[in-house]
């Protein structure tokens, strides 16, 4: 056969047994007598043979690639979940397709489509319909990344009610009224979560909430719009809580730029701790979340769970309150 590297089904045919069991002993895995395995290893090693990932995928009657779906890339909460969800992958042996959908009238089509030539999806929160989610599910196996689980479909999420002990921080320990929520709960479970909480906390403290949040999203742009419509007004809030740490980052711009003070003038609080969040001055006060684990988590369960569809599971995994300078509290 020459020098050129031989396929899977080659191999198989020269030891004189199926695609399959190349496979089980190629990766030391399933049960094959001692007489094959020896065989088939004396034939792997003459012809240098190394798996492929399409031959394994032959021999397994599957893709050996997963997909996870997002609506945007831009910032580094994307950056490092995708980090996390592929680091996973690749110890598996998986490929990972990627998906954004920048929320497009095609989106769904796109997913669906997606869902036949991979092996299983994680798709972040609302980023596809409900009715498209169960048409997925039925398909292949789906994990919701950042949202809640449904119909049989397990979710991955970090604790977002931690946003409202942060609330409770700003509004007993350091005694600030005249809050304000900057983030859009409409299509978002996270925000939808961080927004609750920040009006739980209120009720807890018997302190009126803003009827409604600051309803922007969540890039640095309009944490700096979110100044402009906050900081110029008649009344403006003695303290802003965002939901994630770009927009917190754009608010401190915006405010500094009017030659406001942080927190003298204003306090500013995200959600996520962020690597530029310890950097800035004054450092930002907000939650921590562990993102890159939420992305590994995804794909271990993703993974793991191939064929497996029906099993509710609502991973929820710890954050806390990381109190710096830009709330009020002193250096430490």
């Amino acid at each position: 056969m020459g020098n050129k590297r031989l396929t899977v089904r080659e191999i198989a045919k020269l030891a004189d047994v199926s695609v399959a069991t190349v496979s089980r002993v190629s990766r030391g895995t399933g049960q094959v007598s001692q007489e094959t395995r020896e065989r088939v290893l004396r034939i792997i090693e003459e012809y240098g043979y190394r798996p492929s990932q399409m031959g394994r995928s032959l021999a397994e009657q599957r893709h050996g690639m997963v997909a996870i779906v997002f609506p945007g890339l831009a910032g580094p909460y994307f950056s490092e979940l995708t980090q996390g969800f592929e680091s996973q992958a690749m110890e598996a042996g998986t490929g990972v397709h990627i998906l954004v959908t920048h929320h497009r009238d095609d989106a769904d089509d796109s997913v669906l489509d997606m869902a036949s030539r991979v092996d299983g999806i994680a798709i972040h929160g609302d980023t596809v319909r409900t009715e498209t989610l169960r048409r997925i599910a039925a398909e292949v196996p789906v994990v919701v990344l950042a949202g809640r689980p449904m119909d049989g479909v397990p979710a991955v999420r970090a604790d977002n009610s931690t946003i409202g002990e942060l609330t409770r921080h700003l509004l007993v320990d350091h005694g600030y009224r005249r809050l304000a929520f900057v983030g859009s709960p409409d299509g978002s479970p996270d925000v939808t979560d961080r927004w609750e909480a920040f009006q739980a906390a209120h009720k807890q403290a018997r302190v009126p909430a803003p009827r409604n949040p600051v309803r922007l999203g969540l890039q640095q742009s309009d944490g700096v719009r979110a100044a402009g419509e906050l900081l110029d007004g008649r009344r403006p809030p003695r303290a802003v809580v965002c939901a994630n740490d770009e927009t917190a980052l754009g608010m401190l711009i915006g405010a500094l730029g009017r030659g406001l003070s942080v927190p003298g003038d204003v306090a500013i609080t995200g959600f996520d701790d962020v690597p530029m969040a310890s950097l800035v001055q004054p450092r930002l006060t907000t939650v921590r979340q562990p993102i890159r684990e939420l992305g590994a988590t995804t794909a271990r369960l993703l993974i793991s769970g191939l064929g497996n569809r029906g099993a509710v599971m609502d991973a929820v995994l710890a954050t806390e309150p990381v109190f710096r300078e830009s709330c009020g509290c002193p250096r430490t």
